[in-house]
Parts: C-alpha cells; structure tokens; sequence
C-alpha cells in the first residue's frame, strides 16, 4: 500500500489528481490537505506517508517557507513540489532545500505517476531537460533556509510585511497585535536569522523568493 499526501489549496486540482492516481496505481492511499497548517496536520497524524505532493503557494506556504518547515519538522519524509511556475532558479532551490523532485502542475497523470514510482525507488525526478539547466545555477543559501524555517507563522508573516516596506503600524493593523508585538516578532526574527536590520531582512526574503500567501 503506498501512502500519498495531496497538499493543495485547490480542491478541483486535488480530486482530479486524487482520482488519476487512484486510477492507475493498484493500492493507494491518499491523505488530502489545503494549506500549510493542515498539511503539518496530516503528517503528525500520519507521520509514515510514503510521499508528500506539496504545492509551493497554498496558504500558509509562501512558496519556499512551507517546504523549508516541513523538511525541519518532518526531515525523513519525502517531498514532491508541484507548481505552475517551473523557473530553473525556484526548481534549483526547491531541490536544494531537500524537495526529491519538482512536477510541474500542467503534467499529465502519466507523468505525476511516473515522478511519484521514480521517487518511492529513491531517485531524484525532474521534468526532461531541467537537470541541464540547473547546472549553472548559483548554490542557494541552505543555512538561511533552515533559519527561516525556524521562524513561527506570524514572525514568518512580519518577516514578509518587511520586505513590503510596512512599518511596524502597518504591520500591527494588518496582523491584529500591538505595535509591541510586532517589535518584539521583528527582535525574534533579526535572532533567529542573523541579521541587524530591515534591509538585510528584505533581502533574505528576496533572496529565497519567499511570500505571503
């Protein structure tokens, strides 16, 4: 029985994928989440799943936040990206940040099967002619991923109204705290990353293409 968990926030996209591959494997299981707190969820609920399919911009995700926290929380499991976007700079950092292959979202179903049996075997599955491509691509900050991952949602949710440019009101009224909060979710995040200032802060999240979903 081979152990599937679908984490996308569109549930027309999930059930199509869910039935594909109910279609064509013999004995499947298959687990459903639709945002980062659901998908953290399912994985302690079912911590033995064989493959995780995780969408890079469900809620909560932020592209690579989502992929950076679970791979902190739940470091043995196996991760699958898919996505609509299939740049070679995300599809690089994706890999690097421990992502076992990367499916683009417009695949057909052959291809989401044979991704899914290339990587239960223990390889690495890339879309044809991306390896090539990701050979010249800048080695990506991988001690700044695992800092970031270290940061709660709401310090994870500053950090990107930081890059926005919004002062700390700002930030305050559009996450519902006090302005003290924010301060001290900023003195926390300035911490945990290394950093001393709102510029260096924008440019991590530049850096590793992280958003606010």
């Amino acid at each position: 029985m081979i152990s599937l968990l679908i984490a996308d926030d569109h549930p027309l996209f999930r059930s199509a994928l869910t039935g594909a591959l109910r279609d064509r494997l013999d004995e499947v299981e298959i687990q459903e989440a639709h945002d980062l707190e659901s998908t953290l969820g399912s994985l302690k609920a079912h911590p033995d799943v064989d493959l995780l399919l995780l969408d890079l911009n469900m809620p909560g995700s932020g592209d690579l936040y989502g992929l950076v926290r679970i791979r902190a929380d739940y470091p043995d499991t196996p991760i699958a990206v898919i996505s609509g976007t299939d740049e070679v700079p995300i599809v690089a950092k994706v890999i690097e940040a421990g992502a076992l292959g990367f499916i683009p979202k417009t695949s057909e179903p052959s291809i989401y099967l044979e991704a899914i049996r290339a990587i239960l075997e223990g390889d690495t599955w890339l879309p044809v002619g991306m390896a090539d491509k990701l050979e010249n691509q800048p080695a990506p900050d991988l001690d700044m991923q695992r800092r970031v991952a270290e940061l709660t949602p709401q310090q994870y949710k500053v950090l990107c109204y930081l890059h926005e440019g919004l002062l700390n009101k700002q930030i305050a009224y559009e996450l519902n705290i006090s302005e003290a909060t924010v301060k001290a979710h900023i003195t926390a995040i300035f911490r945990k990353l290394n950093i001393n200032n709102r510029t260096q802060a924008v440019l991590v999240v530049s850096d590793l293409n992280l958003q606010l979903n």
